[in-house]
């Protein structure tokens, strides 16, 4: 049974305020989006890597995955949503229906493969798929309309979600091509997915596995790499 890895790349990253999209960032000199896919390429079990790219992105794209690894690159859409739904659409002609694919945000670049095999190993023969998620540790409070704290939210069952997220590939198709015609904006697979009434694994993934989404995002990524080195091969 394939798994196919899936890594949207043609966001513009307007939080950011940078002069190129965070993918193209540097940290410790490479960039967001190359750390991010060699870190995917050293999981065993993936049957190949489609990067989905802007239209008009015309950066050179290299990075340090095994040669017996196929890369595939594609045109990315106006949302995640349409550019993941590119690749699938890339896909069909080179998956079953009940092949896995796990998608991974660009921005993530201090994934720890070993995660991936554990999710991996998580969903076995589960029928929809699963995610990296991390429990919310912050004391979450609701807050009214006029921006007064009216409450604490239990977060005993509360989880971040994270990536990379494995779903069977008819069903993330499915979800997001209905998530599409509806007019829904969708930024997390899972909850495509759960919008159909499936309920994906969650597996407990690490803190540090981070989103660069502002410029100080980038100096912590830069911390949490020097640690995961330090830590052993297990970490990287």
């Amino acid at each position: 049974m394939a798994i196919w890895g899936i890594v949207p790349a043609a966001g513009l990253g307007k939080r950011m305020g940078a002069s190129v999209p965070k993918q193209y960032l540097r940290i410790n000199g490479k960039t967001v989006l190359q750390h991010s896919v060699e870190r995917l390429g050293r999981v065993r079990a993936l049957s190949g890597l489609v990067l989905v790219l802007h239209p008009d992105d015309e950066t050179p794209m290299s990075a340090d995955v095994p040669d017996i690894l196929p890369v595939l690159i594609v045109r990315g859409g106006d949302e995640r949503c349409h550019s993941v739904l590119n690749a699938l659409d890339t896909l069909d002609s080179k998956s079953a229906s009940d092949d896995w694919v796990l998608v991974h945000d660009a921005a993530r670049p201090c994934l720890r493969p070993a995660e991936v095999d554990a999710l991996v190993e998580a969903v076995g023969n589960h029928d929809v798929g699963g995610l990296l998620a991390a429990p919310v540790s912050d004391t979450l409070k609701r807050v009214n309309s006029r921006g007064e704290a009216v409450g604490t939210v239990d977060r005993s069952s509360l989880y971040r979600a994270l990536t990379p997220q494995i779903f069977r590939f008819s069903i993330l198709r499915r979800a997001l091509q209905l998530a599409v015609e509806q007019g829904r904006v969708v930024t997390d697979d899972s909850a495509a997915v759960e919008s159909l009434g499936f309920s994906p694994i969650v597996v407990p993934g690490s803190t540090d596995n981070i989103k660069i989404t502002y410029e100080s995002d980038l100096f912590l990524a830069e911390l949490i790499m020097q640690h995961q080195i330090s830590s052993g091969p297990q970490s990287t």
